[in-house]
């Protein structure tokens, strides 16, 4: 494995995605409040001569929020990006990125015209070259620059509106612990006071959306560190799992022999560094993390609180989910019930689907159980096994959507809360992405799960799927319309009948003679309807 993360540190390093621009993390910038770096390619703004986009003004969603946030005005994350930034790059076609220099997830080639579509993987199922290849990845990620991006160590107001920026620079790795970080930690309100019923990548409809694009963008770095362009993230199925079968040495990590909250000194992830950890120091210091060491990484799985989340996940408990037929419900926070989202992050019970806070299921479950870094929401992307646990995650909200097939409408439009509306933009990402755009069938973004793949259907087939799903979806109307169409039919047809009959039981000499025997045809439809 060293031998692996040796070589790759030689690697040219490329452009990364995450939180703040380097190039727009300047002065100019920020008073200007705009975001619209040029392409490397024709070196105009967002690659405008290239016809990849152009810098246009960004547009709010003015949907209403839920009640959990009583505040306006004191959050940076508020109506993301426009504290900081309101003009970036608007990208055109299949181009993404925050100067437009990139492809849309499923996409590649020079002009972005090329379909990809990766398969990620069981890490069970990997050889050992490429679970070696993973790990090794891993490892160069944390060793590694960020070139493009860097993270803000400072508010707004404590960069002086923008006349004093204070950001830093971070490796790749961490640029993801922190962007999950600073997405879910506690509004800051001056002196010693914080608001923490606040998260934007939590406990409300965004959840999944939001760590779909975390991990497209995760990937999409490591491919472009390594020249890996294969690369996919694999994932842990956890389902009946009687312990932390992949907390050895030889994948994320054995047990240290003398402590068992550490990692096995075997491990290269018992070096690696955590930040963003300490929530209750940073906020008594109205501070934000700023990616300093804070120690090695923490866990103990198995040793956790058996009263709140006694073991982990079920096959059946998975499956209940999966039945759950509302995305969202009620107040769309930790305590909906009835909700899939809810009940898949954990908040509600997986066997009855009803909120329960005292209790951890499925998602949350694991958290608590890793009994270390990962147990606390700001600074739990800091163990690798992270990425392992979401990548499953994310693979169950495939399987529902797959199996609900959801209109776009489904996701929650309007009183959300902050931030998880179906238009809002997700913190912290530049380029900008809404929650709504990645609520999706994940081939529509250039990614399958290894054991969800479906046969290749013919092109027939394909035309008639949207259409035989739309007529599943309502199938008790058209049984009902169908009785209603011939109880109806039936009278008719008796009413002729009996119409005919009397017709001919009137004799020639008693008809009158002024009625024709259309009209009497007629009269008589008339009086019997």
């Amino acid at each position: 494995m060293s031998f692996f993360a040796m070589g790759f540190l030689l690697v040219i390093l490329q452009p990364s995605t995450g939180q703040f621009p380097r190039a727009c993390a300047n002065t100019q910038s920020l008073l200007r409040k705009e975001c619209c770096p040029p392409w490397d390619g024709d070196g105009s703004p967002c690659g405008e001569l290239s016809s990849r986009g152009s810098c246009q003004n960004i547009l709010l969603s003015l949907a209403p929020l839920g009640p959990q946030f009583p505040f306006s005005g004191v959050d940076d994350r508020e109506d993301w990006p426009s504290v900081f930034y309101n003009r970036t790059c608007k990208c055109q076609g299949n181009f993404m990125g925050f100067n437009c220099g990139e492809c849309k997830f499923g996409f590649s080639g020079q002009n972005c015209t090329e379909i990809r579509l990766r398969t990620r993987r069981n890490i069970f199922h990997l050889t050992t070259h490429d679970k070696d290849k993973f790990l090794a990845y891993l490892n160069l990620a944390k060793n590694t620059p960020s070139k493009d991006y860097v993270i803000a160590t400072g508010t707004y107001a404590q960069m002086n509106n923008g006349s004093n920026p204070m950001f830093r620079n971070v490796n790749v790795y961490d640029l993801f612990v922190w962007m999950h970080y600073y997405a879910s930690r506690d509004t800051l309100l001056g002196g010693f006071n914080v608001w923490r019923d606040i998260d934007f990548a939590h406990e409300a409809p965004g959840f999944l959306p939001w760590h779909r694009v975390f991990l497209l963008l995760w990937e999409r770095e490591i491919q472009k560190i390594t020249g890996d362009e294969n690369f996919t993230i694999p994932y842990w199925d956890w389902r009946d799992a009687e312990n932390c079968v992949i907390c050895t040495d030889e994948y994320m990590g054995g047990r240290h022999p003398t402590n068992p909250n550490l990692l096995s000194p075997a491990s290269f992830f018992s070096s690696w560094q955590v930040i963003c950890t300490r929530s209750e120091e940073y906020n008594s210091q109205q501070a934000l993390c700023n990616a300093t060491g804070e120690g090695p990484i923490l866990r103990n799985p198995g040793n956790n609180d058996k009263s709140r989340t006694p073991r982990l996940p079920s096959s059946a408990e998975v499956e209940f989910c999966l039945s759950l037929t509302q995305y969202e419900s009620g107040p769309m926070d930790k305590m909906a019930n009835y909700s899939f989202r809810n009940t898949l992050e954990g908040f509600a019970d997986p066997r009855t689907a009803i909120s329960n806070i005292s209790q951890s299921g499925l998602h949350n479950a694991l958290h608590i159980y890793m009994n270390g870094s990962m147990s606390q929401v700001q600074g739990s992307a800091n163990d690798p096994i992270f990425v392992l646990h979401h990548a499953f995650v994310d693979s169950i909200f495939e399987r529902w959507l797959r199996r609900h097939r959801p209109m776009l409408e489904v996701y929650p439009a309007a009183n959300a809360p902050i931030g998880h509306n179906r238009e809002n933009y997700m913190v912290p990402f530049i380029p900008l992405y809404r929650n709504g755009e990645f609520f999706k069938p994940s081939r529509e973004l250039g990614y399958d799960y290894e054991y969800l793949q479906e046969p290749v259907l013919g092109s027939f087939q394909e035309f008639l799927i949207p259409y035989l799903d739309q007529a599943r979806q309502i199938w008790a109307w058209l049984v009902g319309a169908a009785v209603i169409g011939g109880v109806i039919t039936a009278v008719l047809t008796g009413l002729i009948l009996a119409c005919r009959k009397k017709r001919r039981g009137t004799s020639s000499e008693i008809q009158p003679l002024l009625i024709e025997s259309e009209d009497y045809n007629n009269m008589c439809y008339q009086s019997n309807f």
